[in-house]
């Protein structure tokens, strides 16, 4: 039997369900966009969770924007992760 997914602790109407989402950071000199994220989202209201170990290479991804001291930086998160692992 397939496990339920857990219900929105924001709405209490949605069920969390894999998907992705968009993640995006002010840097105060610029912008970091990333798009196509693994989470978790409300299939009812939208809300997106993320997991830890996709919080830590997001963090990396926006060090490597505070670096370069991109204005706006817009990237696909498989491809950001590939270029991680190289």
């Amino acid at each position: 039997m397939k496990p339920h997914p857990s219900r929105c602790p924001v709405c209490h109407g949605g069920y969390k369900q894999p998907g992705t989402t968009t993640f995006t950071v002010e840097l105060g000199f610029g912008v970091v966009v990333v798009r196509d994220v693994p989470a978790q989202v409300c299939d009812l209201c939208g809300t997106d969770w993320l997991e830890d170990s996709i919080a830590e290479k997001l963090e990396k991804i926006v060090e490597q924007a505070r670096i370069k001291h991109s204005v706006v930086e817009v990237a696909n998160w498989q491809h950001e992760i590939q270029a991680l692992v190289a």
